[in-house]
């Protein structure tokens, strides 16, 4: 591991499930929020159209997040947590703090 200890470890695990659950509340949400439209009303369709639109972008943002959690979790199982995935040098604390999920060092963040 990017010499963490086990105690921040377990921290970031922590992080990332308490995320994981935020965005699957989320989630369920916008699905339930998606199929309850069934306006008659022309105009009342139309905004909600517009609505479920936005809904679905967030939806779509909210699922590739959820990947990279998964993708974190796993890191974290095989050991490789906290390293680049492209370099393979050590991601700082810093950055970990604040993207606990991310695979990159700040060098090669996209």
């Amino acid at each position: 591991m990017a010499d963490f200890t086990a105690a921040e470890l377990q921290g970031y695990k922590a992080r990332l499930l308490a995320r994981l659950a935020e965005l699957d509340d989320r989630l369920h949400g916008i699905e339930d929020e998606l199929m309850s439209h069934q306006s008659k009303d022309w105009e009342e369709l139309a905004t909600e159209r517009e609505q479920d639109e936005v809904l679905t972008s967030m939806g779509t943002e909210g699922r590739e997040e959820l990947r990279g959690i998964f993708a974190a979790l796993k890191r974290l199982t095989d050991g490789e947590y906290g390293y680049c995935v492209t370099c393979g040098e050590a991601i700082s604390a810093e950055r970990l703090e604040i993207l606990p999920a991310t695979p990159f060092c700040r060098h090669h963040a996209p």
